[in-house]
């Protein structure tokens, strides 16, 4: 059993994209809402949570947050290399390069936040939290979702004592959200939900490409608890999605997975710098992150979409300018 008794959810969409009003507009329209807590201090996601709940009031919501990823020398190597490649495209731009360096997004501190402030639901993206915080945030009263990306993957979800799993498939758009960045291609989400549905009991979100109502109908009819979407909302009156981005999801077609905005594989519209860099970009996150930050934060300020990540999932065509209200009741006729 879950706390999720709604069909459709709304994924978090961490950088800008996710706002509480949002969070709140899906949340009054049947949706369940989620807050992206990565790129966050934890006081601005405290106030995150506070100004929901003060909106929603009792419904339940989840808070997603990226859990560490690995650091060892040669991704600070790898990253220095990509950086030197870069280069003389940061340089046409009028922009100097970040430095790489690892960090882990303020993790422990928005452990103990969440424990104290007791969102209905924490989930976790990019690693997975170790068995102590798992166990610290469910004796608050908190469930605990991990997001996956290969089937193979549920036994570790298993060992952990999750409550439930986000099946990411592999047309999802922004980062590939499981344990393990291979950077191969992955199993797409009827596939990927089916696998998963074979080898646990545990309530199954599944994600990646869902736009329209016949989308969510699908997923839910292969035996899905709920269905997740994000991109379906990038241009909707309440997201923080930039000018550039918005645009750019209504005028140009094809999406490709790449490293080269972060150092981790995420889906993206494709773009010049994703055609000559793709191939360089190492598997190397935070650490390419960092480095490609100003030129994207610049790209962004002047409205140039060949320097922002563009992230959109394969069914970005059907994304509309409308409200998140109308949005949602049309996934939802998915769901009657």
């Amino acid at each position: 059993m879950t706390l999720v008794d709604r069909p459709l959810i709304l994924a978090p969409m961490a950088g800008g994209p996710s706002t509480v009003a949002l969070a709140a507009a899906v949340a009054g329209a049947g949706g369940f809402p989620f807050l992206a807590g990565a790129y966050l201090t934890p006081e601005r996601l405290a106030a995150d949570i506070a100004s929901l709940r003060a909106v929603i009031g009792s419904i339940p919501f989840g808070v997603n947050v990226f859990a560490p990823s690995p650091d060892d020398p040669s991704r600070m190597a790898q990253a220095e290399a990509y950086a030197v490649e870069l280069g003389p495209w940061a340089e046409l731009a009028g922009v100097e390069l970040g430095q790489p360096r690892w960090e882990d997004d303020h993790f422990a501190a928005k452990v103990e936040l969440l424990a104290h402030v007791r969102p209905p639901l924490v989930s976790f993206s990019f690693g997975w939290p170790p068995a102590d915080v798992v166990d610290r945030l469910q004796g608050e009263g908190i469930e605990v979702w991990v997001t996956l990306n290969d089937p193979d993957e549920v036994e570790w979800a298993h060992a952990l004592g999750v409550d439930g799993i986000v099946a990411q498939g592999w047309e999802a758009g922004g980062h590939r959200g499981g344990p393990t960045d291979t950077g191969e291609v992955q199993l797409g989400a009827s596939a990927l939900l089916a696998a998963v549905l074979e080898h646990t009991s545990l309530p199954v979100i599944a994600a990646g490409g869902v736009a329209t109502a016949d989308d969510v109908r699908s997923l839910l009819g292969a035996g899905a608890t709920a269905v997740a979407s994000g991109t379906a909302y990038l241009r909707s009156h309440e997201a923080g999605t930039a000018d550039v981005h918005r645009h750019a999801l209504a005028t140009r077609v094809g999406t490709t997975v790449t490293r080269a905005f972060t150092g981790r594989s995420a889906r993206a519209l494709t773009t010049t710098w994703i055609e000559l860099f793709g191939h360089h970009a190492p598997a190397a996150y935070p650490h390419v992150h960092h480095v490609t930050a100003p030129l994207r934060a610049h790209g962004k300020a002047t409205g140039q979409p060949e320097l922002v990540h563009l992230w959109a999932g394969t069914g970005h065509a059907a994304a509309r300018e409308a409200s998140a209200a109308e949005i949602t009741r049309l996934l939802l006729e998915g769901a009657e």
